[in-house]
């Protein structure tokens, strides 16, 4: 055995400790990112010209490997996984060797992206692309030392897919302005968007920073990238398409795209309706609000002929709508959450903005505590199973954790106990003593079930 081994699991070790220091990012590429925001904050219509070599840098490319790695994800169209990769006769260290010479050879081309569709909660499917996990590395490794860039220019009102930002800080922006009188609502929604950005148009969009030949050619390919469909039925031939529109949702720099195509929009706002109404913008990604204390019908024409004429997107009219929150029984549903003015609980007539956890989520989280509880686990050791509830409860209720959750909170701690309930009923028919001696929700907490509302079984015995 080498005394003195030069790799680890395919990995070489100084690669591994780039992957290992700090955050993964070594000191160098850090300070390479402060520099290139703080210049791009400091001239705004600076654009940079020698960027492609900083892509495939070593430091960037282990960087992007950890990233990459981290979010795991399925493989792409040549169905190479990263356990494949870090057990290759090269490992991780061949793997970026191969890509660091490829981009520096100029001779790097994006495979197809394959595409699968994901169910929505409205019985609808959404399409999802996924590069290759080449693509993907060297995706995050231009997204590392672009995004500084483009993060220098975003406005305030953005949150979507930021380093630093979160859909919870848009909620309580929006709450913010409903509390202080912003109540008239312009609810949007964009039909495909992610599907409908104009090529042309986003090129432009990266020109104005970029002026790197090589990294735009970079995003070029990939967006001109043809898309692979795997028949419904065996033995079809796959389907493959290209177009002129789109990001596909699912890659690693479509989220930055999607946000720099929307930026001329958020500029442009910031500059004509918040200055001359007040009224506010909050978006992310692609879903935005737009609040005012009394609306006009101008600036829904303004939004629209901006939206649909200048940035060639669809508005969902359907979906799309404008409400006063003043009048009864309206509402307004944003990234999970319900907002709507509701009598105080002593009925004093005093109004306050409500914020829960929208009847979509509840669904949604529902159907996810089925699937836990359902027949299939009948064999499953009730702490096993308990402790993937408490898991999937825990992510749930960080998110749902503003506002006024606490009656969502009980309304879900019940139907988890419903589930366990029929889940230990199942397993009696195969064997399993039920207790005798305590109540449900007493076994429950012993097998470690955490209530979301926080309560506590009561101590009483079943005899008592």
């Amino acid at each position: 055995m080498d005394e003195n081994p030069t790799t680890v699991n395919g990995t070489h070790i100084e690669t591994q400790k780039k992957l290992a220091r700090g955050d993964g990012r070594s000191a160098k590429l850090f300070s390479l990112r402060q520099k290139l925001g703080h210049k791009a904050k400091q001239e705004p219509e600076f654009r940079f010209y020698a960027l492609y070599g900083r892509i495939y840098r070593e430091d960037t490319l282990a960087e992007a490997w950890r990233k990459a790695r981290s979010n795991q994800g399925a493989p792409g169209v040549d169905g190479v996984t990263f356990d494949q990769i870090e057990h290759s006769s090269g490992g991780v260290d061949g793997f970026l060797a191969e890509i660091h010479e490829s981009l520096k050879g100029k001779t790097y081309q994006p495979q197809a992206v394959k595409r699968v569709w994901i169910p929505k909660p409205d019985g609808r499917k959404r399409p999802l692309g996924i590069p290759t996990i080449r693509d993907r590395v060297v995706q995050t490794a231009t997204k590392l030392i672009v995004e500084p860039i483009f993060e220098a220019d975003f406005e305030d009102c953005s949150y979507g897919y930021r380093p630093g930002r979160s859909a919870q800080q848009a909620l309580k922006e929006i709450e913010g302005h409903m509390k202080a009188g912003y109540q008239a609502v312009y609810d949007a929604d964009l039909k495909g968007y992610f599907d409908s950005i104009p090529h042309p148009q986003m090129m432009a969009c990266l020109h104005k920073r970029i002026a790197d030949r090589n990294v735009l050619q970079l995003i070029r390919m990939w967006l001109e990238a043809p898309v692979v469909e795997r028949p419904d039925k065996r033995g079809g031939e796959p389907k493959v398409s290209r177009s002129e529109k789109g990001t596909p949702q699912g890659g690693v720099i479509s989220t930055l795209l999607a946000n720099l195509y929307l930026h001329r929009f958020d500029r442009a706002f910031r500059r004509g309706p918040a200055e001359k109404t007040g009224a506010k913008l909050v978006r992310y990604a692609d879903d935005f609000v737009v609040l005012t204390k009394r609306w006009d019908d101008r600036l829904e024409n303004w939004i629209e002929r901006f939206l649909e004429g200048k940035l060639e997107l669809t508005i969902n009219r359907e979906k799309t709508k404008v409400v006063d929150l003043r009048k009864e029984g309206v509402e307004v549903n944003f990234l999970g959450y319900t907002f709507k003015l509701a009598d105080d609980l002593f009925r004093r007539g005093d109004w306050y903005l409500n914020m829960v956890p929208s009847d979509k989520a509840m669904k949604k989280e529902r159907a996810e505590l089925h699937e836990l509880t359902n027949c299939k686990q009948c064999f499953k050791p009730v702490p096993e199973l308990i402790a993937e509830i408490n898991q999937q409860t825990k992510g749930w209720k960080a998110y749902f954790s503003i506002g006024y959750p606490k009656a969502a909170y009980w309304e879900m701690d019940a139907y988890i106990r419903k589930r366990l309930e029929q889940h230990l009923k199942r397993r009696s028919q195969r064997g399993f003593e039920f207790p005798k001696d305590r109540t449900i929700f007493q076994y429950l907490e012993e097998q470690g079930l955490v209530a979301l509302s926080g309560c506590k079984a009561k101590r009483v015995p079943v005899n008592a």
